[in-house]
């Protein structure tokens, strides 16, 4: 272990572009198996590389500029795709409506009638059913 730790010590390591591109690869790999593509493995092959000399590269200020240009990118969809998974699971009990002036996404509780809401954010009041 002390071997493993003093070989990683001045390398950048694993970052959320080494998991999105490993991620990547599983995905490739399982469509490859199921679509018998045997010519996928050599794109594969490449995202592994890539990985592996992203995480064992040196110059960290290289390694972390392209993180955060993937994160810039990722960021919003990720937040998107998140707020549209709890949206989901609160779907029996809630309702989401956009504010009509400043379109913030309001949560109110279902099964209320016909309620009128007031946006926290803007103080625009509007009439809905829940």
């Amino acid at each position: 272990m002390d071997f493993l730790r003093r070989f990683m010590a001045g390398r950048y390591g694993s970052d959320q572009l080494n998991n999105a591109f490993l991620l990547l690869a599983c995905v490739l790999m399982v469509i490859e198996w199921v679509l018998g593509w045997r010519w996928m493995s050599v794109f594969i092959l490449a995202l592994l590389l890539l990985c592996y000399f992203r995480m064992f590269s040196r110059n960290i200020q290289a390694r972390y500029s392209e993180n955060q240009k993937f994160l810039r990118y990722w960021g919003p969809l990720s937040r998107r795709l998140h707020n549209a998974v709890l949206r989901f699971r609160d779907r029996k009990t809630h309702r989401y409506f956009k504010c009509p002036n400043c379109h913030k996404r309001l949560r109110v509780p279902k099964g209320r009638g016909k309620i009128t809401i007031t946006c926290p954010h803007c103080r625009t009041q509007f009439v809905r059913k829940s």
